[in-house]
């Protein structure tokens, strides 16, 4: 079942989330990620100025450097983050958020800021849901 708007791309209907092939789905995937969401918070606070690969990978603690190039390559191919190499030996890389990807920022920021503000909800919902288990 489509939604009204909704349209065939050929890889999926387009609107209608709960089709596996829905082309919008699979951008939720792949914008969805924490390492995403660092990634784009990170570049666009650097904006508009580019940051090297090393420099990305000492601003998001945790991520390795397979993840880091994963998730770069995603949101190049995207269009979401542009990508200049220098042929120097090695090779420096630098990354910048584009117009597209500044936008997703700012959507991104409110997901963010929701989070903080129901944390604590969300950590007692966890404990009572926890509580309920240990006691059944």
């Amino acid at each position: 079942m489509t939604t009204r708007g909704s349209r065939a791309t050929g890889r999926g209907v387009r609107g209608d989330l709960f089709d596996p092939l829905c082309p919008t789905r699979q951008l939720l995937d792949r914008i969805g990620t924490k390492w995403t969401s660092m990634a784009v918070k990170t570049l666009a606070d650097a904006a508009p100025d580019e940051v090297r690969f090393a420099e990305l990978r000492r601003r998001m603690p945790g991520v390795s450097q397979k993840m880091l190039s994963v998730t770069l390559r995603s949101l190049t191919r995207d269009g979401l983050v542009s990508r200049r190499v220098e042929p120097t030996v090695p090779p420096r890389v630098f990354y910048r958020l584009t117009g597209l990807g500044l936008s997703l920022e700012t959507v991104l920021a409110g997901l963010r800021t929701w989070a903080e503000e129901h944390m604590a909800e969300i950590d007692h919902a966890h404990q009572a849901a926890d509580q309920e288990v240990d006691e059944g």
